[in-house]
């Protein structure tokens, strides 16, 4: 994933209220994209997107909810405003149990949208921040030899070189030149650091 400029991506079959969102963010020197309705959004869809998405609930064809499944099974992590006119407490309850960060009803204050819209960017940066971090420490997992794995897993889990040494069969030296090689490869001088790193990411391993 490489930065991207962050953009607001507003869609909305109401072509007034579209161009009106695009005047107020283009007037708040905010990058827009606008697009009529859920599937030409979700043509243009890539995960390299960044920004937030200012999203109508009430469309035709696919509407918002749905659009809003359908990122999930994409993984999307742009955040997600509803506006609607038709809203309700249920309707608001099932968009934030899927992730929905904000759910506002039209008519709205613009001042009010644009503060929700700021604070979802700010999540958005710090989405991918973290995603970066973790994106680096896969990659630095990634490098190590299956022997390194393997006595890395075993170092996590608290065993001392020469436990590890009797359970491999292998020499207590061999076991440390293995350990010195995970700290380095991984970047780390810290057991509790690298302990951290590596759960940070731990769903994201696959299974050996």
């Amino acid at each position: 994933m490489t930065d991207s400029q962050q953009t607001v991506y507003v869609v909305e079959d109401d072509e007034a209220v579209r161009d009106s969102l695009e005047l107020l963010l283009k007037s708040d020197g905010k990058p827009v994209s606008t697009y009529d309705n859920a599937n030409a959004f979700l043509k243009d869809y890539s995960e390299k997107m960044a920004g937030c998405i200012v999203l109508d609930i009430r469309m035709p064809g696919m509407d918002g909810m749905e659009l809003q499944k359908k990122l999930n099974e994409k993984h999307s992590i742009l955040p997600i405003i509803f506006v609607t006119g038709h809203g309700d407490v249920p309707m608001a309850v099932d968009a934030m149990k899927e992730g929905a960060v904000d759910f506002i009803q039209k008519p709205y204050r613009e001042e009010a949208l644009l503060q929700k819209i700021e604070a979802a960017l700010e999540q958005d940066r710090e989405q991918r921040k973290t995603l970066g971090e973790k994106q680096e420490i896969l990659r630095r997992v990634k490098s190590l030899t299956p022997r390194e794995h393997e006595i890395m897993d075993r170092m996590i889990a608290g065993q001392a070189n020469k436990v590890i040494a009797i359970e491999l069969e292998i020499s207590q030296r061999t076991v440390e030149i293995h350990r010195s090689r995970v700290m380095h490869k991984m970047g780390t001088h810290s057991l509790a650091h690298l302990v951290r790193m590596v759960l940070s990411v731990k769903d994201l391993i696959d299974p050996r």
